[in-house]
């Protein structure tokens, strides 16, 4: 090997190293490994910007970007609190089974995003015995396609950057479903290994909010579990008013009745998520002024609210903003909003106005405290675009043949023209991060052809392994991606391993299609930890869990996986 040659396995090295230590600083390690690439002249800058811009890389970036109006849907946020109502295990299996078939769609991470929610506050399963599960479910259906997880994008990249064709669509399905049917038993029976749960009430420093049920309303007539209002995310029923009389606690057989006040208490960034329900009008509503941009600010003491209600103080008079809700410190508010008797130091979350920042009144009443980002919800035409437009892309790249990343940029121009997503709100959830990731990998990679360690791999094991060592080879490329999977994330490990899976392949001259799947796979097998895969690491922090808890649940399901894979690879992609 030369000295250039030694310098980069060392800088491969200690890339690897790097992950392993500080996991939660990859996209800093990625980055050093290019920058010291870059310093050597190992690669050029101009090959690193044409990384950054892979088909695959692009086509993968567009896939997250666009499942943000995707995640905002009413439709969306109603089936999730439809599949928990009802019998545990019809829930639990109508759970897992729509988690799955739509984490082959849409993207994994997306659809547990929406599901922690009403998983946490459903009545029909204990929320413990289900978040894993619905992991472990969201990984498998992940498998089944190219956009389904991430992974199998990096690795699509990858294999362009090479030079070869992308993968098919379906590619991944054939073994995708093999294993998910092998492994959906398994995840049904390790429920029983997890630990149970107790529900816990609403924190007493929750937002107060109120939502009266208008004439045309869809929720009349049905019981609160009917109409999913037990399964919101970060909101919970606490009480109904009905005719001047106080209904607390709710009950789950509770019919609503027209011109009810529904009060609830929970996190005031999901009181978008009510807009889902036609029909249930929000206090801020009555005002014109509901949006999602909210202001957060305290009561003075020298305020002139202070032991007045909200219904007579006229307070979007006074000052141009509606009330959308209330907290107060040590102490759960009950009744009417707008009959609550303000108090020094109430928190309260206004709508405001296009001249509430003109008023000379503010403060003398109010500390302003912070802006707050409501959740919102997208319902009517603009559901409707995000929901049929994504299928449509989708659509129209199978059967007409046309690249996916090219529909996905119509799709994503309809997006911000409709208005269903913003160009502020790409620039805050841009995922800048995943994006220095893969381009840093690919770039790793690319300096490996350029100082041809490749080239050196090739010819070694060209020479040195036979024939009858090729299966030997593929196992041991599948089991080295699982476990740095295990260790440094998913992403990281398809990452890491490709180039040299790809080399391997090439120098026993065979098809490179087996070790790529093998690699794909194996970055998807991340069951025994929660930090190697992005919907554990969600779900462990929502469930409070303990790592033992992941290795119990995750080590059969890991094994039957493991098997799976190892022997269907060479089924459906012959050497």
């Amino acid at each position: 090997m030369s000295l250039e040659q030694f310098i980069v396995t060392g800088i491969f090295i200690f890339t690897v190293v790097a992950l392993i230590k500080f996991q939660q600083h990859g996209v800093r390690v990625f980055a050093c490994s290019t920058l010291a690439c870059l310093a050597i002249s190992a690669i050029s800058i101009k090959q690193v910007l044409s990384n950054a811009v892979n088909p695959g890389l692009v086509t993968l970036l567009l896939l997250v970007v666009c499942a943000f109006s995707i995640e905002r849907t009413r439709s969306l946020k109603k089936l999730s609190g439809y599949l928990l109502n009802g019998h545990r295990t019809r829930s639990t299996l109508r759970t897992l089974f729509a988690t799955w078939l739509a984490s082959g769609f849409l993207n994994n991470t997306a659809v547990v995003a929406t599901l922690i929610g009403p998983i946490k506050n459903n009545a029909a399963v204990d929320s413990n015995k289900l978040l894993i599960p619905v992991s472990y479910a969201a990984i498998l259906g992940g498998t089944l396609t190219l956009i389904g997880t991430s992974t199998n994008l990096i690795v699509n990249s990858m294999l362009i950057e090479k030079g070869e064709q992308g993968l098919d669509f379906f590619a991944f399905l054939p073994l995708g479903l093999t294993v998910s049917f092998a492994c959906f038993f398994v995840v049904v029976l390790i429920i029983k290994l997890l630990p149970a749960t107790t529900k816990q009430s609403a924190n007493m420093a929750d937002y107060f909010l109120e939502a009266r049920v208008e004439a045309n309303s869809e929720l009349i007539g049905k019981t609160v579990e009917q109409n999913n209002l037990r399964s919101l995310e970060s909101l919970f029923l606490v009480e109904i008013i009905r005719d001047g009389r106080l209904i607390s606690p709710v009950a789950p057989n509770q019919l609503i009745r027209e011109n009810d006040k529904l009060i609830f208490s929970g996190d005031v960034k999901n009181v978008l998520a009510l807009k889902q329900y036609k029909g249930l009008k929000l206090f801020a509503d009555a005002e014109g002024l509901l949006s999602d941009n909210l202001t957060e600010v305290m009561v003075k003491p020298s305020s002139s609210l202070v032991g007045r209600t909200l219904k007579h103080a006229n307070f979007r008079s006074k000052f141009g903003a509606a009330v959308v809700a209330i907290r107060r410190d040590g102490e759960r508010l009950s009744g009417k909003l707008g009959e609550v008797k303000i108090k020094v130091g109430d928190f309260i979350v206004l709508a405001v106005g296009p001249d509430f920042v003109k008023r000379t009144n503010l403060s003398k009443n109010f500390f302003i405290l912070s802006d707050i980002k409501a959740q919102y919800i997208l319902e009517g035409k603009k559901e409707n675009i995000a929901i049929f437009g994504f299928f449509a892309a989708i659509g129209a790249s199978l059967l007409f043949s046309i690249p996916l990343l090219n529909c996905l940029l119509f799709y994503l121009a309809i997006l911000i023209f409709t208005n269903s997503l913003t160009v502020n709100e790409i620039k805050r959830r841009l995922p800048l991060d995943l994006w220095i990731v893969v381009t840093s990998a690919l770039s790793l990679a690319t300096t490996f052809e350029n100082v041809g360690i490749s080239q050196l791999i090739t010819e070694t094991v060209g020479q040195g392994l036979s024939s009858q060592s090729v299966y030997l080879a593929l196992v041991g490329v599948f089991l080295i991606t699982l476990i740095f999977t295990e260790l440094v994330t998913n992403n990281a490990a398809a990452a890491l391993i490709f180039p040299l899976a790809f080399s391997l392949a090439e120098g026993l001259g065979v098809s490179s299609m087996p070790f790529v799947m093998a690699v794909a796979f194996g970055a998807s097998a991340s069951f025994i930890s929660p930090y190697g895969y992005q919907t554990n690491l969600m779900v462990f922090n929502a469930g409070q869990y303990r790592l033992t808890d992941f290795i119990k649940a995750g080590l059969p399901i890991s094994i039957v996986y493991s098997i799976c894979v190892l022997l269907a690879i060479p089924l459906f992609f012959p050497f």
